[in-house]
Parts: structure tokens; C-alpha cells; sequence
């Protein structure tokens, strides 16, 4: 759902109430301190309600994740909003101006989540892809840090799925990534984000997630894959469905600068190490002793 989020160092009442006038979208209003990627991200169009002095510090330090709108007293010269897309209207402001740039801000937004969505969607299941993963998994991890929480990743692969393709052929192939995606998205939460990784690899980001209850719910997805009914057109009997896990989890490693990328590379390590004991089972960084 569409919303719109006002920062502001001060009272911002009478913008707020003019905003709720002329969008048919969700308003709310936040102390510029309280900023954060991460939540402002969930909303389709910020407005920058603030004094000169602090927009100047603001620009040079923040890159905001959508289109902005910047209300002023003047029109600052020395001041670049690193945006989307962004725009301004000098105080004091109209009704019929904030209707029109506004509603100019939704369109790009809405044509530019257009774009995005074709760049970071796997045509075949629908789930997001890798590019879209690792822009997500830094703005969690950023997140992490700052409030000293926990994101995991699970990285799973379907065991022996060349086995399908050869005896089916690539349609019951296809068949099945859509039935296993399907199964991920209907056990994760909403603020979790499920990942075609590679051919049959699916990896799902666990934000506020410790290893142990990434464990926990890797395990059941295995079990539950295990359970399935998978039965290509003309057989008798269902094809058995296996499918290996690994996980990990930030912060990982003590005196290590991590990334989104280590915590993938630590992922792809435990999975391999599942593979290596016999597949059919789900590993966690933490037990693979090798050298990194």
C-alpha cells in the first residue's frame, strides 16, 4: 500500500493536513533524528520538512531510497538531495502545488517500482532474485548493527534435481521449482525475503532471526519438502523430493568485518558442507570447521 512519511525537526501539523487532503494515501510524521533506510524504504514518497542548515547536513550524509519532496523557506543552492527523484516547493504552500508535485513523485515512483520489479524478479517462479537479495541483506545488516540484532540467511538446494530434468524433461522440472517456491513463500513472514538464488538453489533472508530459529524453520521446510507429493504426468507413484540447507547468520565471526556478501559466502560454505555429509539435512556455518 501506497504511504507517504513526513520528516521534519518540528511541528509539521499544517503540512501534514494539507498532504492527507490531496493524496488518497497513508500520512505520518517523524522527527528527522528518527530517520533510518530501512523504514523509510517501506513508504512510496518522503517529504523533507526542515531548515536550511539541516537539509545541507542531511544531503551530504544520507541517500534517501525514494522520491523526495522538499519544502522550504528558499531554495538552497549549495544543496544536492541524493534521491530517486526528488523536487521543491518554497513555503508558504498551497493546496493545489502540493496536489500536483506530489502526485508527479507517485507516478515516478510507481514506474520506477515497474522497472525495479522486472530487474529483481525470477521470470520462472516469481520470487525476487539475487540482485534484489543483497540489496536487502546490506540494509538488514545495517540495521542489525545498529540495534544489535541478529539476520540469517538459509541457502537451500534441491538434492538431485539433474535426476528430474533427465527422467521428466525441463517442464517437470520447471514444475517443481514453482511448487518448492510456492512452499517457501507460504512458510516465511512478511517481512522475510524468499530468493531463486541459482537453477535449483532458493535463499531465504531472516531479518531479527538468531541461527538457532533459522534452524528451526530450515528444518521444517526440509521435512516438509521431504513430505510432498510430486508426481510427474503419466507416473504411478510420487518422486521422492529431497532437499540440503545452510545457514548463517550476523554477526558470525568475532573481529571479522562482515558484509552481505561473507554471510552469503558463509551460507554457501554450510550448504556445501551438507552436501559433502550426505545431503538430506541442513547445516549451520557455525559447525564447518575449514579454513576461510
Amino acid at each position: 500500500m501506497s504511504s507517504l512519511i513526513i520528516y521534519t525537526e518540528g511541528n509539521s501539523s499544517q503540512l501534514e493536513n494539507i498532504c492527507k487532503k490531496v493524496v488518497d494515501i497513508d500520512v505520518a510524521v517523524k522527527n528527522i533524528d528518527e530517520y533510518e533506510m530501512s523504514d523509510a524504504a517501506k513508504n512510496s514518497v518522503i517529504v523533507l520538512d526542515l531548515t536550511l542548515g539541516k537539509l545541507k547536513e542531511m544531503s551530504m550524509v544520507t541517500k534517501f531510497p525514494l522520491p523526495v519532496l522538499v519544502v522550504a523557506d528558499e531554495m538552497p543552492e549549495d544543496t544536492v538531495i541524493r534521491a530517486e527523484a526528488y523536487d521543491f516547493v518554497i513555503n508558504p504552500v498551497s493546496e493545489y502545488e502540493m496536489d500536483v508535485r506530489l502526485k508527479n513523485l507517485l507516478k515516478i515512483k510507481e514506474l520506477k517500482d515497474k522497472v525495479s520489479n522486472i530487474s529483481t524478479t525470477d521470470e520462472l517462479t516469481g520470487l525476487h532474485n539475487r540482485k534484489f537479495l543483497l540489496e536487502r541483506l546490506e540494509s538488514e545488516m545495517s540495521r542489525a548493527k545498529r540495534y544489535n540484532s541478529n539476520v540469517s540467511c538459509i541457502l537451500f538446494d534441491i538434492d538431485f534435481f539433474k535426476v528430474v530434468n533427465d527422467m521428466y524433461g525441463y517442464e517437470w522440472g520447471d514444475v517443481l521449482l514453482k511448487k518448492i517456491a510456492e512452499m517457501l513463500l507460504n512458510l516465511a513472514r512478511k517481512e522475510d525475503v524468499v530468493t531463486r538464488y541459482g537453477d535449483e538453489e532458493f535463499m531465504v533472508l531472516l531479518p531479527d532471526t538468531t541461527e538457532e530459529k533459522a534452524y528451526v524453520f530450515a528444518e521444517r521446510f526440509r521435512s516438509d519438502v521431504e513430505r510432498m507429493s510430486f508426481i510427474p504426468a503419466g507416473e504411478e507413484e510420487r518422486h521422492p523430493v529431497k532437499i540440503s540447507g545452510g545457514i548463517s547468520s550476523y554477526p558470525q565471526l568475532e573481529q571479522v568485518d562482515e558484509n552481505a556478501n561473507s554471510i552469503i559466502r558463509y551460507a554457501e560454505h554450510a550448504l556445501y558442507n551438507a552436501k559433502k555429509r550426505g545431503k538430506n539435512r541442513i547445516v549451520l556455518f557455525s559447525q564447518v570447521n575449514l579454513d576461510y
